[in-house]
């Protein structure tokens, strides 16, 4: 899953604080070069929970935020695992 966040600051260690649509808090990431302050970056994180009541989603990008499923910019559906051939049990 994608977020799309707006730069707010670059931060003294090298990190950048962001704004996260829906999110009520600045959040920090390690951005790549050349970035500036108003400039977009999209985060990708697993989704660890959907509450369709209340349209939100919690997500980790790395660390674990809830945010409204609107903020989601993209999505990709898990790959499915194969399942492992039965097995012949011995009576």
């Amino acid at each position: 899953m994608t977020v799309t966040v707006t730069v707010l600051k670059l931060l003294d260690d090298g990190r950048a604080s962001v704004s996260i649509p829906y999110y009520g808090f600045p959040h920090s990431v390690r951005p790549p070069k050349k970035v500036k302050p108003g400039g977009k970056l999209d985060l990708t994180g697993t989704v660890l929970r959907i509450d369709e009541d209340d349209r939100k989603i919690t997500v980790d990008l790395p660390a674990r935020v809830t945010i409204g499923i609107e903020a989601v910019t993209g999505w990709e559906p898990a790959p499915h695992r194969d399942q492992a051939p039965p097995r012949d049990i011995p009576d």
